[in-house]
């Protein structure tokens, strides 16, 4: 018989992703910790995303676990999800992402991963208050406030900061990650996470002062329009049937009032002069009967995808790293043995 009640030691992966990250990522992995309550291992990853710079040596040097080498720069959220992958091979039961520019203080990993341990959330988001943060501009205060104050009124659910990369993940939440965009997974993963009802928490936290200007994006409004496509694409493909339910709404409302617009002129007998209405109504509600039709459909292709990604977490649950391989997924491995 098994024993369920023996302890189950517990891994923590803290997956970094970097792109000519050379003059930061020192500091960064110096103030990682050593050990933590309730982690057995911690085990740190480098997902180097194509770098130019010596981010690789930096790393090894500073004695990092593994190295994932990407031989040219995909993004920050391919890199993320390569990372969340091997992580997971490795036996993870914590997955904390954090940044190597060291904008977050490693002192609060310990709170961001003790929910996890304690099996009181299965995501743990660090909160920087970006309507008060003194290390942000004014600008980026509003842009970052509003952006999780959409998302909070669209998916109903508590986002303090929704584009926060500092995040510890649980195996079961790690295992149902997926992203579909290039640009980041901040946005697309809360709206998984929401739709998946999986439990988040937020902690607040502090930040270090910026070391450089962001490589994520290229001024204000770039940043708004790569967010504002990851969160419409996200929300139509995670809520598809609402989504264009949604749509169809205001087409068809807006058509049968011009249909009874008609109506009303051929009861009173002053049809002519309105037959306009009639097609500008037809064409309003046919144009609302194929945005409904569409919500179907993506609801059916909704289903299906669910389905796949039952079969996927399974075979990412299963799957190990081979500690004799020096590849995964085609990406090249480097273990340090310094």
């Amino acid at each position: 018989m098994i024993n369920d009640n023996f302890p189950k030691s517990k891994i923590l992966v803290i997956q970094i992703p970097c792109y000519n990250e050379s003059e930061t990522l020192s500091k960064t992995l110096s103030e990682l910790p050593k050990n933590l309550p309730g982690i057995d291992r911690i085990i740190t990853l480098i997902i180097d995303d194509g770098s130019t710079d010596d981010t690789i040596q930096v790393a090894l040097q500073n004695k990092v676990d593994y190295v994932i080498r990407l031989q040219k720069n995909h993004g920050l959220a391919k890199a993320f999800m390569v990372g969340v992958q091997f992580a997971l091979s490795l036996g993870a039961d914590v997955i904390l992402n954090t940044d190597a520019d060291n904008q977050y203080p490693s002192k609060y990993i310990s709170e961001l991963v003790k929910p996890i341990v304690e099996n009181q959330a299965e995501v743990v988001i660090g909160n920087r208050n970006p309507g008060k943060n003194r290390h942000f501009s004014v600008i980026k205060r509003f842009l970052e406030m509003f952006g999780s104050f959409v998302l909070r009124k669209l998916l109903r659910f508590d986002i303090p900061d929704a584009p926060s990369g500092f995040r510890a993940f649980s195996r079961y939440a790690a295992l149902r990650l997926n992203v579909f965009n290039s640009y980041s997974y901040t946005l697309e993963t809360l709206i998984l996470a929401a739709n998946e009802n999986i439990n988040i928490k937020h902690i607040d936290i502090e930040t270090n002062p910026n070391y450089r200007p962001s490589r994520l994006h290229r001024g204000n409004l770039n940043f708004i329009w790569r967010q504002t496509g990851v969160i419409i694409r996200s929300y139509v493909l995670y809520r598809p049937l609402k989504t264009f339910i949604g749509l169809s709404i205001p087409f068809g409302a807006t058509g049968l009032f011009f249909i009874l617009r008609y109506l009303y002129f051929v009861i009173i007998g002053e049809s002519a002069g309105h037959v306009q209405s009639v097609s500008l109504g037809g064409t309003l509600l046919i144009l609302s009967v194929l945005l409904f039709l569409l919500g179907l459909i993506g609801d059916a292709i909704r289903a299906n995808r669910k389905t796949m990604e039952e079969i996927l977490i399974n075979l990412r649950d299963e799957k190990r790293f081979d500690q004799g391989s020096d590849e995964f997924l085609g990406y090249q491995v480097i273990k340090n043995f310094l």
